[in-house]
């Protein structure tokens, strides 16, 4: 059984065909990406298996459990954790805060502890923090734990982003555009930091990306979208120059990954 799939999903939006018979199978430790010209459907499906849309037709299962009409937080709990094209970040607090409220539905001690300020809630606190410091460490931002993070460069906030969605404990991670914007260093200190999370956690990573050199750095496994429809999938190598892809995409003779 893979530990993600989607089965013949769709959605539109009124009279437009946003996704049609989106299939995906994922399996633990599997980096699968998914390419696609502005427009394709790429956010949305990510939208769809995250609860922020539901579909109009198809399944989300994760171990072999359906996800659809749930709400966000609790497919989040259940181990589908996911980053932002645009960063959903918060200008007042700081990157530790950032990561540590992204623990806060594995906290225990409840509303009675907060306001007792029982030994729980220190225990539970403390270990959060800890855990907290442990993926900025891993993600290369635990020097700015104290800091805001709108103090922080570009690259940086984008792996404050990471780490937080890593903090929820997620059996499938994804990846929206993890490299928009970013400079050629900061996208291979980018690729680093992801690779170092997926083999410390064995990770199922799905991402969405526009630069295709991270797609040929990170993964496995492919699909090509073109109008909410998977129009190729294979190995980066088998997608690279398929001569639907190349027309869909870029309209040249070949795609350099």
């Amino acid at each position: 059984m893979p530990l993600l799939e989607v089965i013949h999903m769709s959605h539109n939006f009124g009279g437009l065909q946003a996704v049609s018979d989106y299939n995906l199978q994922l399996d633990p430790g599997q980096i699968t990406g998914l390419i696609g010209p502005n427009g394709a459907g790429k956010t949305t499906i990510f939208n769809l298996m995250t609860g922020i849309y539901r579909p109009v037709e198809g399944e989300v299962r994760l171990n072999g459990n359906d996800v659809v009409g749930k709400r966000t937080n609790q497919i989040a709990a259940l181990g589908i954790g996911r980053t932002f094209q645009e960063m959903r970040l918060w200008r007042h607090m700081t990157v530790l805060d950032h990561v540590k409220m992204a623990r806060y539905s594995k906290l225990s001690y409840g509303l009675f502890g907060a306001f007792m300020d029982s030994p729980k809630r220190h225990k539970e606190e403390s270990e959060s923090t800890e855990l907290a410091m442990d993926y900025m460490e891993l993600f290369g931002v635990d020097q700015y734990a104290h800091q805001l993070v709108v103090n922080l460069p570009y690259g940086a906030q984008r792996r404050v982003e990471m780490a937080r969605a890593l903090a929820t404990e997620p059996k499938v991670l994804l990846l929206d555009e993890p490299a928009v914007g970013m400079t050629p260093e900061e996208l291979m200190d980018m690729i680093q930091v992801v690779r170092r999370a997926h083999e410390r956690f064995n990770l199922a990573i799905f991402l969405i990306e526009h630069r295709l050199r991270v797609v040929r750095e990170l993964c496995q496994h492919v699909q090509a979208l073109v109008f909410g429809q998977v129009l190729v999938e294979g190995t980066p190598n088998d997608v690279q120059n398929h001569p639907k892809v190349i027309e869909a995409y870029i309209g040249e003779q070949e795609i350099d990954f």
